[in-house]
C-alpha cells in the first residue's frame, strides 16, 4: 500500500494505462510542460513526450472534438477540460458526436474515450470556475458518468474508464485533489462502472452522496451517531449508470433516504434517485424521500459567506437527517 492524495491518484491511473496501451494520449490546454492548471498531468510530457500529451488551443470544442475523432480512428484519448463551467463549449461534441456514435453506426464503430472534467466549489473560484453540473449530463444516452469521492476509487476507476468502449465523462472535484488521502495498493486494480459503495454501514436511514457531499455526509454521520442516529452512508461513484440495486437495499433496509449534492436541486441527479426510491421501494418508507442541495441559483458566488450560504455542509446535513430521522 502507499498514501496518495486525490490527485495523485489520478495521475498514477493515467501514467499506467498509457504505459499499458499505447493508444492511450492525453490532450488539453496546459497539459503538457506545464503539467497541468492542477498538476494533475504533472510528468507524463517528460516520460512520454509531445505526441501524447497534447497542448491545445484555449478550445473545448477542439479538445473534446479531436478526440471523438481519434477514438473514432482506434486510439484512446483522454481530453481535459480545465474547468466544468466551460464544458459548454464542447457540448456539440460531447452530446451529439461521442454519446451517439455507437448507436448512429450500429454498433460498426465506438468512442472509447475519457473527458476529464474538473468540477466543484468550496474553493473560491466564483461564479466560472465552481461549478458541479454533472445533470448537464446525467440525462444523455450514450455517456457514462463517474463521480469519484475518494483516492482509490478516483484511480480504479479513470482505469476503467480508460480500458471501456464508451465515452466517459469523468467528474474530478477541486478541493478533493490534495485535501483527500488514502491508501490505496500498489499493484494494479479497477473499480467497476456502474457500483455504488456503501462507505458506512447503518439502520436508521440512508444517505446517498457522492464527490465533495460524500465526505461531509460521512462528518455528519459521525455527530449524528453521537445521538443514536444511525446512518447508511452511500458513495454512488457512478452517476449514469447508477447502482440502483445498492441503493433500493438500503433504503428498503432503513426505510428512509436523504440525498445530498452539491449542484442545484431542480433537474438534479438527486430527483432521478428520489423518483425511482419512490417507485420502486414505496412500500418500505417510513418517511417522504428527502433532498439536500444547492439552491436554484447561478453557482457559486464569489464572496466568502455566499459561497458558505450555497454549498450544502455537515451543519445542514445533519439538521436535515435528525428532522427525516424524527418523521
Amino acid at each position: 500500500m502507499k498514501n496518495v492524495t486525490f490527485l495523485e491518484a489520478i495521475t498514477e491511473a493515467m501514467a499506467e494505462e498509457m504505459r499499458r496501451d499505447q493508444r492511450v494520449f492525453v490532450m488539453g490546454e496546459d497539459v503538457g510542460a506545464y503539467g497541468g492548471v492542477f498538476k494533475a498531468t504533472k510528468g507524463l510530457h517528460d516520460e512520454f513526450g509531445g505526441e501524447r500529451v497534447i497542448d491545445t488551443p484555449i478550445s473545448e470544442e477542439l479538445i473534446v472534438g479531436a478526440g471523438v475523432g481519434a477514438a473514432a480512428m482506434g486510439m484512446r484519448p483522454i481530453s481535459e477540460i480545465q474547468f466544468s463551467d466551460f464544458a459548454s463549449c464542447g457540448f456539440d461534441p460531447i452530446v451529439e458526436q461521442a454519446a451517439r456514435l455507437r448507436y448512429r453506426s450500429g454498433g460498426g464503430w465506438t468512442c472509447p474515450m475519457v473527458i476529464r472534467i474538473c468540477c466543484g466549489g468550496e474553493i473560491g473560484g466564483g461564479l466560472y470556475h465552481s461549478q458541479t453540473n454533472e445533470n448537464w449530463f446525467f440525462g444523455t444516452p450514450g455517456l457514462v458518468v463517474l463521480a469519484p469521492s475518494t483516492p482509490y476509487d478516483a484511480k480504479g476507476l479513470l482505469k476503467s474508464a480508460i480500458r471501456g468502449d464508451d465515452p466517459v465523462i469523468f467528474l474530478e472535484h477541486k478541493k478533493l485533489y490534495r485535501w483527500v488521502r488514502a491508501d490505496i495498493p500498489e499493484d494494479d486494480f479497477t473499480v467497476p462502472m456502474g457500483r455504488a459503495d456503501i462507505k458506512r454501514p447503518g439502520t436508521t436511514l440512508t444517505i446517498i452522496a457522492y464527490q465533495l457531499m460524500l465526505h461531509r455526509v460521512l462528518e455528519a454521520a459521525d455527530i449524528l451517531a453521537k445521538s443514536g442516529i444511525d446512518a447508511e452512508v452511500v458513495d454512488l461513484r457512478s452517476l449514469r449508470p447508477w447502482d440502483k440495486e445498492t441503493v433500493l437495499d438500503s433504503v428498503r433496509k432503513t426505510g428512509k433516504a436523504l440525498i445530498v449534492h452539491e449542484s442545484p436541486l431542480t433537474g438534479g441527479v438527486g430527483g432521478e434517485i428520489a423518483a425511482v426510491i419512490t417507485e420502486e421501494a414505496f412500500e418500505y418508507l417510513d418517511a417522504p424521500v428527502q433532498r439536500l442541495t444547492g439552491p436554484d441559483v447561478p453557482p457559486i458566488p464569489f464572496a466568502p459567506a455566499m459561497e458558505e450560504f450555497y454549498m450544502p455542509d455537515t451543519r445542514k446535513i445533519v439538521a436535515k437527517a435528525r428532522t427525516l430521522a424524527a418523521y
